[in-house]
């Protein structure tokens, strides 16, 4: 052998040492695409609870009008304890909340901390006292116009709804929920586009709610024909949970005339491999195959996600139904959520796990919203250690501190 190969072989060797840790928890992390059998067999339970057919499960209408919001449906599915009981009603005076017929699907009923219940299901930790605010990001003071937020110079937000097909118990716009679904009126939806309109250096306009796709076809319809006549307009998002919590929602109706209106990007919600399920991989396929874009920001949350494996299992789970990894945000400091709160060091430990131990694809950025509307923050990791005269120190994936050559750009133009 050779001692190019040797050194080559002992690398490799390496390498595989650096994942032995990661592959071995992967196979206790639950995967929604690997326990499709469960899911099935929960799903039974509830259909025929609710005496419904294939065919309702399969109608967004029907999911959305069946969502359980009340603790003696919910009883049905889970043995709780009285106390429990009771904790449900407490926060329900104050916080409201709603599942999907699918998205309980998801959740395994004996495990009292199972991902997905704890992101659904109210708990009396929603009641702890704190200073947090049920508006951090000072929204009541970014909104010139309409439902518009507006951070930044060249986009901004509009808020058509409160409604969502599931209302996540880490929600940031909680203080919007109130006790009925409400779609911004003719009249707000108007001055919102006569804002953009007269404000030539918006070219990126982000549709949000609550969840726009809990909105009839026409309706968003309307709203995209609106905001693509703009000429300045340059791009259109959405905001959207619903491939998450009811992926029936994304039918081949609405996939066709979602892609009229390209450029449109959709950024979407997933938290947890166990999200990842047969059906919202149909769901994001529909739409990618239709040429739209889908990027996931992640909320690193408490119990959930705050695990350097969960998340690189997560990014990976999702890359193969086609969503690129965008954002990990920091939970914001929302009142009713402060158990869902984690330090600044879990997710730079996640992010120091991802660089190099996985596909930069698979490696989104890692945010802080400033308070007050202040805007999105990068964390992190630091790789850069130093700047001298003619070289940088930096420090790579594996610990390993390099001098950089450090050189002086050339003026082109007086060189040729």
């Amino acid at each position: 052998m050779d001692k190019k190969r040797k050194i080559s072989l002992d690398r490799a060797e390496e390498l595989k040492k650096r994942i032995d840790d990661y592959l071995q928890a992967k196979d206790k992390i639950t995967k929604g695409l690997e326990l499709s059998s469960t899911i099935k067999s929960h799903k039974k339970i509830i259909m025929d609870y609710f005496k419904a057919d294939e065919k309702s499960w399969n109608d967004w209408h029907w999911q959305l009008a069946n969502r359980i919001n009340d603790i003696e449906v919910l009883q049905h599915f889970f043995s709780f304890t009285e106390k429990e009981i009771e904790d449900i009603k407490k926060v329900s005076i104050k916080f409201r909340w709603a599942i999907s017929p699918y998205y309980l699907s998801l959740i395994n009923p004996n495990d009292r901390y199972d991902p997905i219940k704890l992101m659904s299901v109210p708990t009396s930790l929603e009641l702890l006292e704190s200073s947090d605010s049920l508006d951090p990001m000072a929204e009541e003071y970014t909104n010139p116009s309409g439902a518009i937020t507006r951070r930044y110079p060249d986009r901004l937000i509009i808020n058509v709804t409160n409604e969502c097909a599931m209302y996540c118990r880490h929600c940031q716009r909680r203080r919007n929920i109130g006790d009925k679904d409400r779609v911004k009126s003719k009249k707000v939806l108007l001055e919102s586009f006569d804002y953009i309109r007269n404000n030539k250096e918006i070219r990126d306009v982000l549709i949000t709610g609550g969840d726009p796709l809990t909105m009839t076809d026409n309706l968003l319809n309307w709203i995209l024909q609106e905001i693509r006549n703009i000429p300045h307009v340059e791009i259109i998002r959405i905001g959207t949970r619903v491939p998450v919590t009811m992926p029936q929602r994304i039918t081949d109706k609405l996939v066709k005339m979602l892609s009229k209106y390209h450029p449109l990007y959709i950024n979407t919600q997933f938290n947890h491999p166990m999200e990842i399920t047969y059906e919202s991989k149909i769901a994001c396929e529909k739409l990618a195959n239709a040429g739209i874009p889908l990027g996931n920001q992640a909320v690193l949350l408490n119990g959930i996600n705050n695990d350097k494996f969960v998340m690189k299992c997560l990014n990976q789970e999702l890359l193969k139904i086609r969503v690129k990894p965008y954002y990990i945000f920091h939970a914001k400091k929302v009142k009713g959520t402060i158990h869902f709160n984690t330090s600044v060091a879990d997710g730079l430990e996640i992010m120091e796990h991802l660089r190099g131990y996985t596909s930069g694809l698979a490696i989104p950025t890692y945010i802080i919203n400033a308070p007050e509307g202040k805007g999105k923050t990068p964390i992190l990791p630091n790789y850069l250690l130093e700047k001298g005269n003619g070289y940088v120190r930096i420090r790579t994936w594996e610990n390993v501190v390099i001098d950089y050559q450090d050189d002086e750009t050339i003026d082109i133009k007086t060189k040729i």
